[in-house]
């Protein structure tokens, strides 16, 4: 049985890094390849430096094939060994 969600319903999920439990923040955002309509990658805006008084870190740009799972509240993701996460544009 498929399970379908919107964009609006990833906003509203907290994504987790499964290996350390490190919260990563919440998706702002979808990467899609326009050719082929597949999803690429999540996006979660960068961190606020001292209550946003300072702006905030780049975008972080998490790839599709880290997603574990999704769950009502929270999006399971797993990094490739030695990878990092891609920081994409200041805003």
């Amino acid at each position: 049985m498929a399970v379908e969600t919107t964009i609006g319903e990833l906003r509203w999920k907290e994504v987790i890094g499964v290996s350390d439990g490190s919260r990563l923040g919440y998706v702002e955002d979808l990467e899609v390849e326009l050719d082929s309509g597949r999803v690429r990658a999540l996006v979660v805006p960068g961190r606020r430096r001292l209550f946003g008084l300072l702006g905030r870190e780049p975008d972080c740009r998490i790839p599709w094939d880290w997603v574990r799972r999704f769950g009502e509240d929270y999006i399971l993701v797993e990094r490739a060994p030695n990878a990092r996460l891609s920081r994409g544009k200041k805003r």
